[in-house]
């Protein structure tokens, strides 16, 4: 056995294992850990200059993948921010403009008798009338056939007829409404753009085209008129899409009431008038309408009767009653030279076509014994 002393060149001749080269194998360094080391030794030439240091360091393969990486997640980070920047300029999209309701614009005409108002029963005065073929309430105001449009869904444009008719129904056959007591049921239905207008035009009417409360609801004055609970409506709804985000909805209904003057104790059985109020209304919804049940009232014009051309209806419709008839003048002066807000004072001639034949009116039920076909 080769003793420890032993040169390091290799073990004995005999061929003894367990010599020194075994002892210095861990040591030995391949050439991969050659590559990788940080420190490299001088040449002798080079150690041989003054101040020459013996080793010099190399720059890690880990510090340059390192590097490497970050530039690359840099360069990535800014292509990444300048293609949201160019998307943002060529997104395909534009945001939704924002569209504020337009005030409404209103046009209530007194319709004014040729004669003498006449009286009746209510079911009497409803069945010599053209009302006499109207269904009742509600019921009048039908829905039409809701089909989609370029931009609306079907069930998008039944939801604007629907919202409609709530209006109608609130703003005339609610007799909370027609009483003077309530106006919370209108105006629950309306776009918040409106508001203002509406709740100004509760508070202090005005013949100015855009204030007149008649505008917005029929309105009776409770202290002059007791409304029956039977009235009878007719009249369609159309709709059209007008923009991409906005579709309208045109109403056109005729109302007919039966009144009788507010009197203490029992009234006369025969003591009613009919008034006829006639509406057409234009009306408007965007998305946010839709979605939210409300809607935008663009135009009223308004025609009710029997009344006098010279009654201010602003605030309330002036009826005239069983056996009343209208003042011989024409509705109130109108001065083109006087500053401020132009009144809109206009007036219109009650005529009121044939009565349906007796064929016709029988199904609606008869008249009350004795009393003759009326009109109002």
């Amino acid at each position: 056995m080769a003793d420890r002393g032993d040169p390091p060149e290799g073990p004995s001749e005999n061929g003894a294992s367990g010599g020194s080269e075994d002892e210095y194998r861990s040591l030995v360094f391949d050439d991969s850990f050659v590559r990788a080391a940080r420190l490299q030794e001088f040449s002798a030439q080079e150690r041989m200059g003054e101040h020459a240091r013996a080793v010099r360091s190399l720059p890690g393969r880990a510090v340059r993948n390192g590097s490497r990486a970050a530039l690359a997640l840099v360069v990535l980070i800014a292509l990444a921010f300048g293609a949201a920047v160019f998307m943002g300029f060529r997104h395909p999209y534009q945001n939704p403009v924002t569209r504020r309701a337009e005030p409404l614009r209103m046009t209530v005409v007194p319709l004014a008798p040729r004669g003498t108002v006449p009286a009746g029963t209510p079911a009497g005065l409803f069945a010599g009338s053209p009302a006499a073929s109207f269904p009742e309430g509600a019921a009048g105001i039908s829905l039409p056939v809701s089909r989609r449009t370029d931009s609306f869904s079907e069930n998008q444009v039944y939801t604007a007829l629907a919202t409609v008719k709530d209006y109608l129904v609130a703003s005339s056959l609610d007799l909370d409404v027609l009483g003077g007591n309530a106006v919370r049921p209108v105006e629950s239905l309306l776009d918040p753009d409106q508001m203002e207008q509406f709740e100004r035009s509760v508070r202090a009417p005005r013949d100015d085209g855009q204030h007149a409360v008649t505008g917005w609801l029929v309105r009776f004055d409770p202290a002059r008129v007791t409304l029956d609970p039977e009235i009878r409506v007719r009249g369609t709804l159309r709709y059209a899409e007008v923009g991409a985000d906005t579709l309208e909805v045109l109403s056109d209904h005729t109302f007919a009431y039966a009144l009788r003057p507010t009197v203490s104790g029992p009234q006369q059985a025969d003591g009613a008038s009919l008034f006829t109020v006639r509406r057409e209304m234009r009306f408007r919804f965007d998305r946010d309408d839709l979605r939210l049940h409300r809607l935008e009232v663009q135009t009223s014009y308004v025609q009710a009767g029997p009344q006098s051309c010279s009654a201010d209806t602003t605030g309330a419709l002036r009826p005239l009653l069983a056996g009343g008839r209208a003042v011989d003048r024409g509705p109130a002066g109108t001065d083109p030279y006087a500053t401020g807000l132009p009144a809109a004072a206009l007036c219109g001639t009650l005529e009121v076509s044939s009565p349906p034949s007796r064929e016709q009116t029988a199904p609606q039920g008869p008249r009350a014994p004795g009393t003759a076909p009326s009109r109002p």
